[in-house]
C-alpha cells in the first residue's frame, strides 16, 4: 500500500533545491579551483561548509523521529537503512573519490557551478551520467547472468 503524498512534497523539494544550490553557489563551493585548493589541503572553507551541513543533518536525524512517528509530507514511517560495509562501498567510494579530485567537483555543487556560469563542467556532469549508466548497464547483466546460471541448475 503506497502513502499519498503531501501536495506541498515536490515543491518544498524544489525549494530545498534551490536553498541548496544558492548555499553552494556563495560558499564558492561550486567552484572547482576552491574544492581542488581544499583536496590539496591550501584552503579549509569547504570542511566548515561541510562540518556545517553534518550538524544540520546530526541534529534533524535526532529530532524529527522522536519529535514525528511519520514523515510530515511522505507519510513514511521513520527507520534506518543500513547498508553493511562491503567490498562494492569501498570500491565504489574510492572511484567517487577519484572522480571528484579529477573534477574538483561533487555532483550536486556540479550543477550549482552551472549557475554560476561554469559550463566547463558539463564535461564532468557528461561523465558522471556516463559512469552512472555504464554502472546501472553492468549490474543488469550480472544480474541476468546470475538469474540465467541459477535457471539452468
Amino acid at each position: 500500500m503506497t502513502q499519498k503524498r503531501h501536495p506541498l512534497f515536490i515543491p518544498l523539494i524544489f525549494v530545498g533545491g534551490l536553498i541548496f544550490g544558492f548555499g553552494l553557489g556563495f560558499s564558492h563551493m561550486a567552484r572547482p579551483e576552491v574544492v581542488l585548493n581544499f583536496l590539496q589541503f591550501e584552503d579549509f572553507g569547504l570542511l566548515f561548509v561541510m562540518g556545517g551541513a553534518a550538524v544540520v543533518t546530526g541534529i534533524a536525524f535526532a529530532l524529527v523521529p522522536r519529535l514525528f512517528d511519520r514523515a510530515p509530507l511522505t507519510g513514511n514511517i521513520y527507520g534506518r537503512r543500513l547498508k553493511a560495509f562491503d567490498r562494492n562501498v569501498l570500491i565504489g567510494g574510492t572511484i567517487f573519490g577519484v572522480g571528484w579530485g579529477l573534477s574538483g567537483i561533487c555532483p550536486g555543487a556540479a550543477y550549482a557551478s552551472l549557475g554560476v556560469g561554469n559550463v566547463t563542467i558539463l564535461w564532468a556532469l557528461a561523465g558522471m551520467f556516463v559512469g552512472a549508466y555504464m554502472q546501472g548497464y553492468w549490474r543488469s547483466q550480472r544480474a541476468r547472468t546470475k538469474t540465467q546460471a541459477t535457471n539452468t541448475d
